[in-house]
């Protein structure tokens, strides 16, 4: 990364939901490891990985709520590709939305040929795991995409914590990743974009209180430990069949904001409305964000995994490419890998 010539590197970008996904197809730097678990503690320790990670998601190539995946090989023939994913703060565990997207890019570039049956399976190695999407299509159109989630389960209930709001009871549930989900009006706030910023600010303070606590532990792999963001909600209540309703925002790594429903968070969310009885099988959450748009949800198993009674997720959303670009880092550019201001 550090070299005298002009280094190049090409991406293709899409959106599931509003929330950035930066495709890195070939990336220009050796990330090694005989899992893509193993090449995650890889990359979060090495320079030249990082330096890559900095350079397409900070400014002035993209911004404190980028996000994007190096592409790598899968962790046996059993799946068609692996993924790192990664943000402003390094790499993350499980990605929903990131996974939605690379299903739409591995059918649009043939990567995965199209099933004439109108349903094509995509199978991704993520650090949490093995995840598989179908993807719908009609014709050359995608018309919705499935994404099938690892095992989902809460982890803890009603754990209070002092904030600068008062006190507030957050459960904790893995969908991938940890994610601590506190009731926004129980703070005074909507998931609103006029309430943003104090969104963003509890969302930190939720997270950081609880990361190096007993809470944030991952039962069985301790790789996949620390909260990686809080989910707000507002429960809308239930739609005309009765599904549940409901409106959130996941404030990830330290105050990232993600502006689809988020796909992770989303199966945490399934988990927790699981454990209340207030998500059954055969019901449907519906999920919206911040900026309106939807994801929905639904229990396809109910097993024990890793200790806890679990479930298996699937989020439908569908992914749109945005374009593609040929980045530059010129050995001469005083801001090198760029900077972030939040």
């Amino acid at each position: 990364m550090a070299g005298q010539q002009l280094l190049t590197i090409s991406t293709v970008d899409y959106h599931a939901g509003g929330e950035p996904f930066r495709i890195v197809s070939e990336p220009p730097v050796a990330i090694e490891g005989a899992t893509v678990a193993e090449r995650r503690v890889f990359a979060l320790a090495d320079p030249d990985v990082d330096n890559l990670r900095k350079l397409l998601c900070s400014e002035p190539r993209g911004h404190a709520d980028m996000y994007g995946g190096f592409i790598t090989p899968p962790d046996d023939e059993g799946a068609h590709l692996g993924v790192l994913f990664w943000h402003k703060d390094g790499f993350s565990t499980a990605c929903g939305h990131g996974s939605i997207a690379l299903a739409a890019w591995a059918v649009h570039t043939g990567l995965v040929a199209r099933d004439p049956s109108g349903t094509t399976t995509v199978v991704i190695d993520v650090p949490s795991g093995r995840v598989t999407l179908h993807v719908r299509t009609d014709g050359e159109k995608i018309t919705g995409i499935d994404f099938v989630n690892v095992p989902s389960y809460r982890l803890a209930e009603q754990v209070t914590l002092a904030t600068s709001r008062g006190d507030v009871t957050v459960d904790i549930a893995y969908g991938g990743a940890l994610y601590a989900h506190l009731d926004a009006a129980g703070v005074g706030l909507a998931v609103t974009p006029e309430h943003y910023t104090d969104l963003i600010a509890i969302g930190r303070e939720v997270k950081w209180a609880l990361n190096d606590t007993e809470y944030a532990r991952h039962p069985t792999d301790d790789r996949l430990s620390g909260i990686y963001g809080t989910i707000l909600y507002d429960d809308l209540g239930a739609d005309a069949d009765g599904n549940p309703h409901q409106r959130n925002v996941a404030v990830f790594a330290d105050g990232q904001v993600d502006r689809s429903p988020c796909g992770s968070g989303t199966c945490s969310r399934v988990a927790v409305l699981a454990a209340t009885g207030t998500l059954k099988p055969g019901r449907t959450l519906v999920h919206d964000s911040i900026v309106g748009s939807r994801f929905t949800a639904r229990i396809a198993e109910e097993l024990t995994a890793d200790g806890h009674r679990s479930v298996i997720p699937v989020v439908t959303g569908t992914a749109y490419r945005t374009g593609e670009h040929r980045f530059a880092l010129d050995p001469d550019d005083d801001l090198g890998t760029g900077f972030v201001l939040r």
